[in-house]
């Protein structure tokens, strides 16, 4: 109103800003992959015979459809879900299927691509189904017993089965395999989460001080410690020490983000360096890897030619900075491990120093999104869950990436979406179907803040 010539407008509230939901971008993003997956196809085919694989349009349509499916998903479901998640997952699946199917064209008899197509089918079908019937991540925290259960139950299994490359890993029926480990470590991860969570309080503040140590006592980090020294003692029984370092590591980091001690840190890493020595010791498969990588060229130098630690280190040597091009190494001379445990070899030789450190830079961001869901969330429980989740790939990676490269020892594992595997890839889309429901629960809740 106006007054003595003044104009007077009275104070409005600001409108709330909503986040938006950058499902478009998501979508342009999945497309970018499927191409570059696609491409990749075309250029294997192209370096090997001079022509384009008959197969690349078939290949190209059935991952641009389970992409688009996987978003349509999400669109629907999750639409706060950070939209990084999904095409990352898209593009080291895609990038693995190029990989696999570049080593089959050396294994004529031995194809492990379209096997690995149909896992991937699998793995996708179940990232739609769980961010579809998933409405929130916390009704996990209800099964937590449901799921160590389980998960001690798939860990036990492979005992009952004959070794596989020295490893009791493996259920194999009819010709079918599975690698039960592979889901555990996902039942293994909510239950840390559903646990820690009910009892950080006391994690934290009771107990008896040792030093700057704050040990909780027996009755709260008993029951915990006893399911991680099961899972861990049936895994060196199997001889699956890959994973037994991996659940370990995963215990770690989430028993320091519940109680926030960096004393536990510390302890983790004093502990594992105890049981590295012991059983690299004691256990004759481990002293052997051991051995490997101390001296990689010792084989060489005996007259029996490169080991494929050895054959690893050329590879990479091999590629450069840029890489000989897809189709146009010979990481095959690792034999047979190359598809699954060494394919990393083959990413660093044919698209060299730069081409592996893109997809280094995929995975920092996959588990840079899940530390950022996580840290975002007001429910203990769901910031616990993404930090696991994200920590397994992050474990996994460096692991994998250390042994190939010879910076630790070798251990037995898959690359997630790159390697063979089928109980991987499936286990992977699992983790990526849950950072993205927590993802949209943790912007959902800041949207609704802000409009509060």
């Amino acid at each position: 109103m106006t007054n003595a010539g003044t104009t007077v407008t009275a104070d409005l509230p600001t409108p709330a800003v909503r986040l938006p939901r950058r499902r478009g971008i998501e979508l342009t993003l999945i497309v970018v992959a499927v191409l570059l997956s696609v491409y990749g196809y075309c250029a294997v085919g192209l370096a090997r015979n001079g022509t384009v694989p008959p197969g690349a349009a078939g290949y190209g349509a059935g991952l641009g459809v389970l992409a688009l499916l996987a978003h349509v998903a999400v669109r629907l479901r999750a639409p706060y879900a950070d939209p990084l998640l999904l095409p990352i997952g898209v593009l080291l699946n895609g990038l693995g299927l190029v990989l696999i199917y570049r080593l089959d064209l050396e294994t004529p008899g031995d194809r492990a691509a379209p096997t690995q197509l149909v896992w991937s089918t699998l793995g996708v079908t179940l990232f739609i189904v769980v961010v579809l019937a998933l409405r929130d991540h916390r009704v996990l925290q209800r099964y937590a017993y449901v799921c160590v259960a389980a998960a001690l139950a798939l860990l036990t299994l492979p005992v009952f089965f004959p070794a596989v490359n020295g490893a009791r890993i493996w259920i194999r029926i009819a010709g079918f395999s599975i690698q039960p480990g592979e889901f555990a470590k996902v039942l293994l991860a909510i239950f840390f989460a559903a646990y820690l969570a009910a009892n950080r309080n006391a994690l934290a503040y009771t107990g008896r001080r040792v030093w700057r140590l704050q040990l909780p006592t027996g009755r709260v980090l008993g029951p915990i410690v006893a399911i991680w020294l099961i899972s861990v003692g049936v895994l060196v029984l199997e001889r699956d020490l890959g994973t037994s370092l991996l659940f370990f590591g995963l215990f770690v980091t989430l028993l320091y983000v519940a109680t926030g001690r960096t004393g536990w840190i510390a302890v983790g890493l004093l502990l594992a360096a105890l049981g590295a020595v012991a059983v690299g010791r004691l256990e004759p498969h481990v002293h052997s890897r051991v051995l490997d990588w101390l001296h990689p060229f010792a084989s060489i130098d005996a007259g029996q030619g490169p080991n494929q630690l050895a054959q690893s280190l050329f590879a990479f040597a091999a590629g450069g900075l840029l890489g000989t091009g897809l189709g146009l190494g010979h990481s095959i001379l690792i034999g047979f491990a190359a598809k699954s445990d060494f394919i990393l070899a083959t990413a660093g030789e044919e698209l060299g120093l730069a081409g592996l450190s893109a997809i280094f830079i995929l995975y920092g961001l996959l588990v840079e999104r899940g530390y950022r869901a996580g840290l975002a969330l007001r429910d203990p429980f769901g910031r616990l869950l993404a930090v696991g989740l994200a920590s397994i790939v992050a474990l996994q990676v460096f692991v994998i990436a250390g042994g190939v490269t010879g910076l630790i020892p070798l251990t037995g594992m898959a690359m997630p979406f790159l390697a063979q595997g089928g109980s991987s890839v499936v286990t992977n889309w699992a983790i990526v179907a849950l950072l993205i429901r927590v993802s949209d629960s943790a912007r959902r809740q800041y949207d609704m803040e802000v409009a509060a």
